[in-house]
């Protein structure tokens, strides 16, 4: 039987007090229950809500070195503790127990000003959080993500640390950089093949020395270092998260928590869809879906690339003409952002959309499928342009005299010669950068909606849209980090103001969403660990096939003849006679350098147009070829391993957490037989009269 409002209302009014606000809107309305202190009490007792007792222990700190020097840290960094009262009896604990009405306990009154002024105010942006403080006003679940926040920000200082080095390391060492010089200098006289059909003309290779000395900042030898150095990071950093989430369970008394999950009914259904409908609808209609709006909007920009670039070829206009690579490349970021941000809300109503549908069961239910479906469609909205820079764009372009097209006239785009490794640069500092603004302002405006509105999923949204985007901020640091290593300092900058802009939003913004329980932070944690994971690989084939890391490793030991790197730019180049060109394609204006060109040259390894197989892959683009898959096996299994040895040797829960888990079991067992031996002792004294004997039956033989 389906319960109407009304119905509802009447079955609440033995225990509750009713009231109803009405508003200025028309059919909107308020409904406040007040549930009085009995009923409260009921239900936490029915809940077992564990609660503190009047015992209180000293935790021992311990005599070891570990110990010892958490000791010291904890005096070093206790000016940047809150000024909360919490902080200052860190060595004692109340022993906690299941709350009974019969039984003494105590109540924790949290004054909202108290977070606001040491919370979510951005002059103590330098200071930990009160985690305690605020699990105890939001609840367990909000003070989780808070607490997973600071770690993800205190854990990225050292990243962004080694990114700067490694970024300074290029920055000195450019100048002694054997390809960029060769590219610099004016008297290797490089003449290289059009970049587009007869609007480009030749071009001289030092016009590149820009582009070719901005690479060598984030593609150096220090680049594999860092590419290993943050897949030991993000495994440090799961490992640390789960020992500090097992600390945290400890302090919350949860430790023995099982979720005990309330079946919920969607409120705009009717009848219940089967959850392999849903699925089926997800798999059939939404992903394929998916893949043609993002092939299409991939498609679209390189169009908008190539048109643009002949365009401006084709101006009149000297100041068009000489910052070409550069507008095209900007504007193109630019345009991928803008993109980006509005399919993530169009992907986002169809996640939630699917999820209602599914009608789950529980609210657990509802937010992991939610956050299945948000991640895997704004996880591939946000990083198929990327991958297409990465590993696509360049690598089917054929070659001059047989190029690729599509559509029929447009010819398919080239990197630079120094790779485009610096477009993909471009594209993950606007990212970086430019969406932090827009992407908080669009929480703040979702957050604010969905969590005043009163839905039934409101209270998990509220930290759903800031966990969110925090995933693919974590992916943008870990997957692609070989190819730009201020991503973590960037990561960091945003992340410390983040944490005061989702506390003021909290505090000062929202509706208070209701306090749910949890104790750990869900499928989040799951989807950490598998980009964590799938980001060995893919920086392996970033260094391998998007960097020259590899081809200039092969030319040092097998092709130079001094065992440096000169000469590896010409080792590149392939060569291309200029009569090959097919018919309508040769540029209008050859004569552009003042000189005939009868031999230009274009990045390749091809055999040269005099040998027996012209235009055919050459020797050296097997072995490199070779050695690029080589690359990848090795340093794949290589870093998985260290990375497994890393979670291996680092215990998930903290050796005096598990200690102290222990002896609190045993204290608190020890109080309550002492009570009920108490009590046993009390009613003898109250009733002294001795108990007659019974008789023990005799057994018949």
């Amino acid at each position: 039987m389906r319960r109407t409002p009304q119905r509802a209302v009447r079955m609440l009014r033995p225990c509750f007090f009713i009231f109803v606000f009405q508003t200025k809107l028309p059919g909107v309305g308020f409904l406040k229950i007040h549930a009085p202190w009995d009923v409260l009490c009921r239900e936490a007792e029915f809940m077992k809500l564990k609660m503190p007792t009047t015992k209180i222990y000293k935790v021992s700190q311990g005599s070891s070195i570990v110990e010892k020097v958490n000791m010291f840290l904890q005096k070093v960094t206790a000016p940047l503790q809150p000024k909360v009262g919490e902080n200052q009896t860190e060595n004692e604990k109340h022993l906690s127990y299941p709350f009974s009405r019969e039984k003494m306990y105590l109540i924790l009154v949290l004054s909202l000003q108290i977070l606001y002024e040491q919370w979510a105010s951005y002059s103590i942006f330098y200071k930990y959080q009160p985690i305690g403080l605020v699990r105890k006003y939001f609840g367990e679940k909000v003070g989780l993500y808070f607490a997973w926040l600071g770690v993800y920000t205190q854990m990225l200082i050292p990243a962004a640390i080694v990114g700067v080095i490694v970024f300074l390391y290029g920055c000195a060492t450019v100048d002694n950089n054997i390809p960029s010089m060769e590219v610099c200098d004016e008297r290797n006289n490089i003449t290289m093949c059009p970049m587009c059909d007869r609007a480009c003309s030749y071009w001289k290779l030092v016009t590149a020395c820009g582009t070719a000395r901005a690479s060598h900042l984030f593609d150096n030898a220090a680049t594999v270092f860092f590419a290993i150095f943050m897949a030991l990071w993000a495994t440090m950093f799961m490992e640390h998260w789960k020992r500090r989430q097992m600390r945290l369970n400890y302090v919350w008394d949860m430790t023995s928590f099982e979720d005990g999950e309330v079946s919920h009914t969607h409120p705009f259904s009717v009848t219940k869809l089967f959850d392999y409908k849903s699925l089926l609808l997800f798999c059939l209609f939404v992903c394929p879906m998916q893949i043609f709006v993002t092939l299409a909007i991939v498609f679209g920009v390189v169009l908008y690339r190539v048109s643009i670039m002949t365009a401006l070829h084709m101006s009149s206009t000297p100041t068009f003409r000489t910052n070409i690579r550069a507008t095209v490349k900007t504007t193109a970021a630019i345009i991928n952002l803008i993109i980006i941000i509005i399919m993530d809300e169009v992907y986002g109503a169809i996640a939630r959309w699917l999820t209602i549908m599914e009608v789950p069961k529980t609210d657990k239910s509802f937010e992991e499928r939610l956050i299945f479906k948000t991640f895997i469609l704004k996880f591939a909205n946000a990083f198929t342009p990327i991958v297409y820079l990465a590993f696509f764009r360049g690598r089917i372009i054929g070659r001059p005299g047989k190029y690729l097209y599509v559509m029929g006239s447009y010819r398919m785009e080239e990197c630079a010669h120094a790779g485009c490794l610096m477009e993909l640069c471009i594209q993950l500092c606007i990212t970086m950068l430019v969406a932090n603004t827009f992407v908080d302002e669009r929480n703040l405006i979702n957050s604010h909606y969905l969590c005043f509105s009163g839905t039934f999923y409101g209270h998990l949204f509220c930290v759903f849209v800031s966990f969110s985007y925090l995933v693919i901020q974590f992916g943008m640091v870990t997957l692609f980090v070989a190819s730009f290593p201020l991503a973590p300092l960037f990561a960091l900058l945003n992340n410390v103001i983040e944490i005061r802009l989702d506390a003021k939003k909290f505090v000062t913004e929202l509706r208070r969403p209701i306090a749910v329980r949890a104790k750990d932070i869900g499928i989040w944690y799951t989807l950490l660990r598998g980009i964590s994971k799938v980001a060995v690989i893919v920086n392996a084939f970033v260094i391998s096939f998007t960097s020259d890391f590899i081809p200039r490793l092969v030319y040092q030991h097998m092709y130079s003849p001094d065992g440096t790197l000169h000469g590896f730019v010409n080792h590149t180049l392939s060569y291309f006679n200029v009569s090959h060109f097919q018919p309508g394609t040769e540029p209008m204006v050859p004569m552009h350098l003042g000189y005939k060109v009868d031999v230009c040259r274009y990045k390749d390894y091809r055999d040269p147009p005099w040998s027996d197989t012209p235009y055919e892959f050459s020797r050296e683009f097997w072995a490199i070829l070779a050695a690029r898959l080589a690359f990848v096996i090795v340093f794949q299994n290589v870093v998985m391993l260290m990375s497994d040895f890393v979670d291996w040797l680092i215990p998930d829960i903290p050796k005096d957490i598990s200690i102290q888990i222990h002896k609190e079991r045993n204290l608190v067992v020890e109080l309550f037989m002492k009570q009920e031996r108490g009590k046993k002792y009390r009613n003898t004294v109250r009733d002294p009269s001795p108990q007659p004997l019974r008789s023990r039956p005799s057994s018949q033989a």
